[in-house]
Parts: structure tokens; C-alpha cells; sequence
């Protein structure tokens, strides 16, 4: 654990506020939930809750039948980062932080599908420095909020997305969302 040097009082309430710059650095945002967790030497560590990481196994069984019944490479995000890869590039993804731009995204509910030379292509990592050619991006939308991502990409130059990958990651995106209802 890295120690910040901010010292915070709780208030008469039992609150305590977290700092806006740890805020921002982890992108937390008000409303998000926070998982609590103690240890047997009296630390409390506050984690940023997601979700869609409790189907992490689920998402990533998902993803690989994706992956295998389509051939392109799959991704589901929750809004923070990408929770299942399955594909050739899978290393390069797993357990990054998304970009603002997919962020974006998928708080306003928008499917994409698009080229890397379309004006609308998203870049999915804010790093990203990837050969993606075509990709398809659709919210995951649980009890009305938007939690997450599914993502078809390919490398391939010669496969362009359509209807097909758009319907593949709608359905995705929908039986995931249903699954965090149960």
C-alpha cells in the first residue's frame, strides 16, 4: 500500500471525504459505489466497486465463446477498465484502464461500429497505439444504467463489420445486462 500523506478527520456523521486529486487519479465519481474492506491490523481500504468484476469468470467464458464463434477479438469493460479479453490480444488489454473516450461512450448509450479512419472510431485505451482496423462497441446496460461495454475488434484489413457484429455485441450487451440483474 502507498502512503498519500493526507490526513482526513471523520466527521459527526461517520464520514470522511476522499481527496479530489485520489478522486480524479482513480476515477471515482460521486455516486459510484465502494466495496470496504478490513484487515487484521486495522486498516480500512475502500475500493472502487464494479459490478460487472463479480461475472469476471462468467464474462470471460463469454468472451471466449464470442472470440471462437466469430474469430474477431472480444472485450467487455465495466466503466473503468476492460474485464475479459479473449483473442490474440488479450496481454495488451486485460485489467487496462479505458479511455475518456469509451467512457463517453457508454454514459451516452451509443453503439459504434466504425473504421480507424471513420471520424466516430473510439479509441478504446487512452494508450492506445493498437492496429485495430474495425471495431464495434455496445453498452452494457443494467436496471437502466449503464455499467460496461462489449467490444468486437479485428485487425484484419479485409473484414469490415456490419449488421452482424453489431447484432453479436447488442445481444452480448443485453444478456450480459441481464445477468447482473439476477
Amino acid at each position: 500500500m502507498k502512503a498519500t500523506g493526507i490526513v482526513r478527520r471523520i466527521d459527526d456523521l461517520g464520514r470522511v471525504v476522499v481527496p479530489k486529486e485520489i478522486r480524479r487519479t482513480l476515477r471515482i465519481r460521486e455516486g459510484d459505489p465502494l466495496e470496504i474492506f478490513t484487515d487484521r491490523e486495522g486498516e480500512i481500504i475502500l475500493k472502487k466497486y464494479s459490478p460487472i468484476g463479480e461475472l469476471g469468470q462468467f464474462a470471460k467464458q463469454y468472451a471466449d465463446s464470442l472470440a471462437q464463434t466469430t474469430g474477431h477479438i472480444v472485450a467487455i469493460t465495466d466503466k473503468d477498465q476492460f474485464i475479459a479479453v479473449a483473442g490474440p490480444t488479450k496481454k495488451d488489454l486485460i485489467s487496462k484502464s479505458i479511455s475518456h473516450e469509451l467512457e463517453e461512450v457508454i454514459n451516452e448509450r451509443e453503439t459504434i461500429v466504425a473504421a480507424k479512419d471513420d471520424k466516430n472510431y473510439v479509441r478504446i485505451m487512452n494508450e492506445d497505439e493498437s492496429e485495430f482496423v474495425y471495431e464495434a462497441i455496445t453498452p452494457i446496460i443494467s436496471e437502466g444504467d449503464a455499467i460496461g461495454s462489449v467490444i468486437f475488434l479485428t485487425k484484419d484489413t479485409k473484414t469490415k463489420f456490419g449488421e452482424l457484429e453489431i447484432k453479436m455485441s447488442a445481444t452480448a450487451a443485453a444478456f450480459m445486462g441481464r445477468q447482473m440483474e439476477q
